[in-house]
């Protein structure tokens, strides 16, 4: 069932876009991350411009993330003051990423850099994250099983100023970090049209060593604010924003995000993990290829318009 997207001015199937909304869904709900790491660049793949991709996707997000977070919030294992911090830092990114994404769009460079960030963020977390998890995986096995406590080691983080008790947590760490951490995400969020959940997991298990179990909730929690702020100034400053697009993708999201809660929750740490890192070096891999290989017909896209 063909259906005309107003705002990307392109014909989809609905029911593609569906699936892939209860896919990135899915993903969602078992990785904590928003799933716009993989479903902007799937929008690119099946004939979507990048600007339009970015702002509503960002819009997608928050439906997904919303609807995973309440299976968390059931769970206890969302940290609302973490959260709080995140998301101080993330709203602040967010409003100058649109700022960047606004004055590249003016230049008429917005395509590129949005497709140039992808290669390079997913390339890099996806290889980090694949390596970690397959040394976790090596370690759990050598210890009969159980993985070692890698807790509680001190590091830069302990020592930094304004320290502040996350209870949910169990930590006490300076709010410096979980800041910057939130800006550095805002910033992808408005430019990439993700929810920056592949960047931000990560980096609250490593740098500020959250327990896996609290990480999922607390990202998704913070994603919702972020990406519906993005969304807004997306809508409100250069008109991207498909809402037949956004709503097509939020049915299947919402679904798919309940579904791959309870998927995740009887999953091991390790193999969540190197599922996400898999996941993201294919996306990674099928982007780049995009961007270096010659298209076999040079012109098509010239002359497909036909007026």
């Amino acid at each position: 069932m063909q259906i005309y997207l107003p705002i990307a001015e392109v014909s989809v199937n609905a029911f593609l876009l569906l699936g892939l909304g209860g896919m990135v869904g899915v993903l969602s709900g078992m990785f904590g991350v928003g799933g716009g790491f993989l479903m902007t660049p799937l929008l690119f793949f099946i004939g979507i411009p990048p600007a339009v991709a970015v702002a509503t996707e960002a819009n997608q997000i928050v439906a997904s993330s919303f609807s995973g977070v309440l299976a968390h919030f059931r769970r206890k294992t969302v940290d609302l003051k973490m959260g709080g911090v995140l998301l101080i830092g993330g709203l602040t990114g967010a409003a100058l990423g649109v700022v960047v994404f606004n004055y590249l769009k003016s230049l008429g460079q917005v395509d590129l850099l949005v497709k140039l960030c992808y290669v390079v963020f997913l390339g890099v977390i996806g290889g980090l994250m694949f390596i970690e998890s397959l040394n976790a995986i090596r370690k759990a096995r050598k210890a009969g099983g159980s993985p070692p406590p890698k807790r509680r080691q001190r590091g830069w983080v302990h020592a930094l100023p304004f320290k502040a008790r996350f209870r949910t947590s169990g930590l006490y760490i300076s709010v410096i970090p979980p800041l910057v951490v939130g800006l550095f995400v805002g910033v992808l969020s408005a430019i990439m049209g993700v929810g920056g959940g592949f960047i931000m997991v990560p980096a609250m298990i490593y740098i500020l060593g959250m327990p896996t179990k609290v990480v999922v909730g607390t990202s998704l929690f913070q994603i919702i604010f972020v990406t519906g702020f993005t969304t807004m100034l997306h809508a409100t400053t250069n008109y991207t924003v498909d809402v037949v697009l956004a709503v097509l993708l939020l049915v299947g999201g919402v679904i798919g995000a309940q579904i791959g809660t309870v998927i995740g929750a009887r999953m091991k740490a390790e193999q969540l993990r190197i599922l996400l890192a898999l996941l993201v070096l294919v996306v990674c891999g099928k982007l780049a290829s995009d961007l270096l290989l010659q298209p076999a017909e040079l012109f098509t896209l010239g002359t497909s318009g036909g007026h």
